[in-house]
């Protein structure tokens, strides 16, 4: 009986974080439009994108940021001397689009990530009065540089970036991947104007705008050299040292096909997804504890609750139907909202909440285990700072 009323304390503590944290979606912004010429705002942007082997995958990103307006100065390739055809692809688009230019970075340090290194270089070379980080993964949008610049100008961030429309065409997918999406939501929140709590500030590498003095005055990206979840690490840093962050809804902007399967979305997403270099030990283990007692245990002890009957659970028996009853609405509520973040999103996606205990188990993991690789490439020696 002392289990039950103890889990029964617990949980309801994690159901007042919870919304807590959801609360300022009630808030929350529409997605950030894409904005043509007449309507850009009167700036510079210098894009940057961090390339290694990514001949793939990188066309329609090209493509799409040919498409950008004339505010867009610059798009700079940083490439890691890649051996599958990126560079001449690259060349290709370049040919037709002069603001294409390909730059290699220098040998990576011992002490640095691969893609942060890139972004390094990419901004010791840029000229815009903002700087625009996508992922070679992403399909832009006409119109998503001027719409993000204008979007960060009307709220005076001075750091913004912005979550994307997921393109996830397989059912096992679309079972598993909205599930380790929410533990990010269940986290930070979701996307909207900012929090006030620079260690629960979330941000997305994929599309990653700042102003480019602000970035310079603060080191760069040198604040995240060491980490796996660099976006998050850095947004954090600057956030602590009174930089307007925010994290805006850019589902209007662009589309992302991050994975190839749900094993390869499992290991590599899984991997980053705890986003440990980016907090402390300490909130970390309280995050994973957090998400087992608000996303993972709701569903099956609601179902054990009703199976067993009060005679089974005794007198926490009906609290405890009414806590997870509550967490179980939450999940459901917020899963109808995510839909909007995806591309046709079939049955399996409305059957995701099924997966969250696995979601749990893949940030549990991923916090026990130090990650080594990344992109093909191993960091042995790597500790975070």
């Amino acid at each position: 009986m002392l289990v039950s009323w103890l889990l029964f304390a617990l949980q309801s503590l994690a159901l007042l974080v919870l919304l807590k944290r959801l609360a300022p979606g009630r808030r929350r912004r529409p997605p950030v439009p894409p904005l043509g010429d007449a309507q850009a705002p009167a700036t510079t942007v210098t894009i940057l994108v961090a390339t290694l082997n990514e001949a793939r995958r990188i066309g329609p990103c090209l493509e799409g940021l040919t498409a950008q307006g004339a505010l867009v100065r610059e798009i700079l390739v940083v490439d890691s001397r890649s051996t599958d055809g990126t560079r001449g692809l690259v060349e290709d688009a370049a040919r037709r689009d002069p603001r294409i230019r390909l730059l290699t970075d220098d040998p990576l340090p011992a002490d640095w990530v691969g893609k942060v290194w890139a972004l390094q270089h990419g901004l010791a070379h840029a000229t815009g009065e903002w700087v625009l980080g996508v992922d070679a993964d992403i399909t832009p949008d006409p119109g998503l540089a001027a719409g993000a610049v204008a979007a960060a100008l009307e709220q005076r961030f001075d750091v913004a970036s912005f979550s994307p429309r997921f393109t996830i065409p397989t059912a096992a997918e679309q079972w598993l991947q909205p599930a380790l999406l929410v533990t990010l939501v269940y986290r930070c929140g979701a996307a909207g104007e900012g929090t006030p709590d620079p260690d629960r500030v979330l941000a997305n590498g994929q599309c990653f705008l700042a102003r480019r003095d602000v970035l310079l005055a603060h080191g760069g990206y040198q604040a995240a050299q060491r980490s796996f979840a660099d976006d998050v690490t850095l947004a954090r840093f600057l956030a602590r040292r009174g930089v307007r962050v925010g994290f805006l809804d850019g589902s209007s902007l662009y589309r992302v096909r991050s994975y190839s399967s749900m094993g390869e979305a499992w290991r590599e997403w899984g991997r980053s997804l705890d986003l440990k270099d980016a907090t402390t030990p300490l909130r970390q283990w309280a995050d994973v504890a957090f998400l087992f007692l608000a996303q993972a245990l709701p569903l099956p002890a609601l179902v054990a609750l009703v199976l067993l009957g009060a005679q089974a659970v005794g007198p926490a028996w009906k609290p405890l139907l009414v806590v997870n009853g509550l967490l179980v609405a939450i999940r459901l509520l917020l899963l109808a909202a995510l839909r909007e973040s995806y591309d046709r999103p079939g049955p399996t996606f409305w059957l995701s909440p099924l997966a969250d205990a696995a979601a749990a188990v893949r940030i549990l993991l991923s916090t026990v285990r130090r990650r080594r690789s990344w992109r093909g490439r191993a960091y042995a020696e790597l500790t975070a700072a």
